[in-house]
């Protein structure tokens, strides 16, 4: 060990780059897993790599560097996502929620800490300051669920920017205090000074910015003059005596409207940010925590403890005053409740610029204990802004009843059908002919998608053959195709690529069957499709042609009827059983199946449908008693995330593995809002596991219960 130990730290810059990179790749797919936010996961990164972990990195210049300006792309990014049209409408009430999400958790951290904690009168503000703060951490379920424009919804994204700004302005203030004497003329000084900044900002910024658009389109040019407000922002606010993230944030309010989010420029930002930038600034964070004090007694719990329940406490009294206030439900203060709870970025970078004021010399106003209280904190409060908000817009929900409209009003019907295997191709799209709605005479858009290698021109001219063949089967049947042979680095990319271009409005596939290409149920890329992609998206696994199937067999989960996508796949499955004229039986919960009775009823009168009652979706595995080699299985799922989704559903490959392997098997993903392809933040980014690793662990501990064995006899043998 001693010998492996003179090689570390690591000191050789490009092998610090290197460790950084692996870190930066690997901790959203490790924190996925234990189901821990990825922000954290690269300051626990930081945690382990630095001199107080395995001493693995010395914390060098380059982390100074781009940690300071990761500390600023945070607070840029976060001022850049606020949605300033919907603040603007109803001032006074985002004013009213703003004020009292701030000065609540401030006044109660303040005394807390101050009375109970014993720290000083800067230290009790600067944490004042954290707590009134608030990241938007669990906006990404909101848009999964559809429910931007719900009135709670925009009252915390408002709130949370105006809370935000008075923390920022507070600290601003803090921190200028230290830097001089705080007499009376001091503060009008400063105040002086703040408001020339301001005004200076929002004159010249928004000039600079209309004129370069204007006159130059180039991508980089665009990107490195957007670079250039923002640190010229940051670096007039320090001159003026206030902070550098405050000028970031600024500066994002005031280039807000001239960078739409979905533009590419907005994207590119985000790409700099999430891939470099800030990643570094969060593993630099880790490296200056001393993860010793956790095991030096409990003070460091005590203050952990303390910080999180009063600071939480003091978001639920702001929440649900304020629903009170406005005469909201009280599912609608859960939802500003758990939106505006949760501590992240913004927090970092506070606590950050309080370990570089100095109260005396050689001592800072944050020591050890603070820092790593605020970083377990900020732990907590993102577990509990996660589940609360989860909870909030399913309780929304079913409180306003939203059901999506009957989708024969609108039809944009669109079917793109990947497919790669000659022997199935048939059969995939005589599925789609059937599901098809013959009256709106749409194209059928086939798709072969060929990996980058050194098979491509070979696999390409098979994929080219396989269209056109595929193509003239179309063709007999008096159907148009669209076709098209694509490469791709990811195979589940180039489908999604296409989805986009074709403008697709479902996905056809096959299901995996090929166990040489993968062991696992969902194949090498299906569950990333599905994973990726807010469509529907229907999986088919047919051993025999359609026309020889007599039944059809639905499993519904509950609450499937307030998905967004309820109306389209019911009309697929409708029309399928008409075309095939077979009987059709629904097995779910009473409330969905009379909306599906009435919708058959009305639509498609002449289908054979049956309804019969299935209480809980374990009762899966029964059904299979019933369903002969030639039905067919349609199982409707869930994405994660979403009203209809339990916790049975994850164990759906296991139980069709077990009980439904011999037969034909159709799975359903309904489409859901937002479009998951596109959604990328500071926060959030696009990667997310299907399953968690205590999900793994529980399911190798009961293997282990039925095998006899108990997991420590396991492990003796192994």
């Amino acid at each position: 060990m001693s010998q492996i130990a003179q090689y570390f730290p690591i000191t050789d810059p490009t092998l610090i780059f290197f460790v950084v990179m692996i870190i930066i790749l690997s901790a959203p797919i490790i924190m996925g897993k234990l189901r821990i936010p990825h922000i954290i996961g690269m300051v626990l990164a930081g945690v382990l790599i630095g001199k107080y972990g395995l001493n693995i990195l010395v914390r060098d210049d380059s982390f100074e560097l781009f940690g300071k300006v990761g500390l600023y792309y945070i607070m840029f990014l976060a001022s850049l996502e606020m949605n300033m049209d919907g603040i603007r409408k109803d001032g006074r009430r985002f004013l009213t929620f703003g004020l009292l999400t701030f000065s609540a958790p401030f006044v109660l951290t303040y005394i807390m800490s101050y009375t109970l904690l014993g720290y000083s009168l800067q230290a009790s503000l600067l944490l004042g300051c954290i707590m009134a703060s608030n990241t938007l951490i669990a906006y990404p379920i909101v848009s999964r669920y559809g429910l931007q424009r719900k009135k709670s919804v925009s009252l915390s994204v408002g709130s949370s920017m105006i809370s935000l700004l008075m923390a920022l302005v507070t600290l601003a203030a803090l921190v200028a205090s230290h830097r001089e004497s705080t007499g009376f003329w001091f503060w009008v000084w400063f105040a002086a000074k703040f408001f020339v900044y301001i005004g200076a900002m929002v004159l010249v910024i928004p000039r600079l910015t209309r004129w370069f658009l204007r006159r130059y389109s180039d991508a980089v040019m665009q990107f490195i003059f957007v670079m250039s407000m923002l640190f010229m922002s940051a670096a007039l606010s320090e001159a003026v005596g206030l902070e550098g993230i405050f000028g970031a944030f600024v500066a994002g309010l005031i280039l807000n409207r001239y960078i739409p989010h979905v533009s590419p420029l907005m994207n590119r930002i985000e790409f700099i940010g999430n891939a470099l930038f800030i990643p570094y600034f969060l593993i630099g964070v880790g490296m200056l925590i001393n993860v010793r004090l956790l095991f030096a007694g409990t003070g460091i719990i005590w203050v952990v403890l303390a910080i999180t329940f009063i600071g939480t406490f003091g978001k639920a009294i702001a929440a649900y005053l304020s629903a009170r206030l406005f005469r909201l439900p009280l599912s609608s203060g859960n939802m500003m409740f758990g939106l505006t709870s949760a501590h992240a970025a913004g927090s970092i970078a506070m606590i950050m610029v309080g370990m570089r004021i100095e109260t005396a010399p050689g001592q800072v106003l944050v020591n050890d204990e603070m820092l790593n209280a605020v970083v377990i904190m900020i732990l907590f409060t993102c577990i509990i802004s996660t589940m609360m908000t989860e909870s909030a817009a399913q309780q929304i929900i079913l409180r306003d009843k939203d059901m999506p409209q009957d989708e024969q009003q609108t039809d944009d019907e669109r079917i793109l059908i990947p497919m790669k295997y000659p022997e199935y191709a048939n059969r995939l799209l005589s599925l789609a002919i059937m599901m098809r709605n013959p009256k709106l005479r749409r194209e059928i858009v086939g798709l072969n998608v060929v990996y980058d290698d050194d098979d491509m021109r070979a696999n390409q001219e098979r994929g080219q053959r396989l269209l056109e063949n595929v193509s003239k089967y179309a063709a007999a049947a008096d159907v148009k195709m669209q076709t098209q042979v694509r490469v791709a680095a990811n195979i589940a990319n180039g489908i999604k690529h296409a989805f986009k271009e074709f403008r697709a409005s479902e996905i056809i596939i096959g299901m995996h069957m090929h166990k040489e290409v993968s062991q696992k149920f969902w194949g090498a890329f299906h569950q990333s499709l599905f994973n990726g992609l807010n469509n529907q998206i229907i999986m088919a696994r047919l051993n025999q042609p359609l026309t020889t199937i007599r039944h059809i067999h639905v499993a519904v989960p509950s609450k499937a009827q307030f998905e967004p996508g309820f109306y389209r796949w019911l009309e697929r499955l409708d029309r399928l059983a008409g075309n095939m004229e077979c009987r059709m039986m629904f097995h779910g919960r009473p409330d969905t199946l009379s909306l599906i009775n009435k919708y058959t009823m009305q639509h498609h009168p002449d289908v054979k449908a049956e309804y019969m009652a299935m209480d809980h979706w374990n009762e899966l595995p029964r059904l299979a008693a019933n369903i002969s080699g030639d039905n067919l299985f349609v199982v409707v799922a869930a994405r994660k995330g979403t009203v209809s989704y339990k916790n049975a559903i994850e164990y759906l490959p296991e139980e069709l593995t077990t009980h439904f392997s011999g037969t034909n098997l159709i799975i359903i993903f309904p489409d859901q809002h937002g479009n998951a392809m596109d959604e990328m933040t500071f926060a959030q980014p696009q990667h997310t596991e299907d399953r968690s690793a205590y999900e793994s662990i529980g399911k190798w501990i009961n293997r282990m219960k039925k095998s006899g064995k108990s997991p420590a006899d396991g492990n003796a043998e192994q």
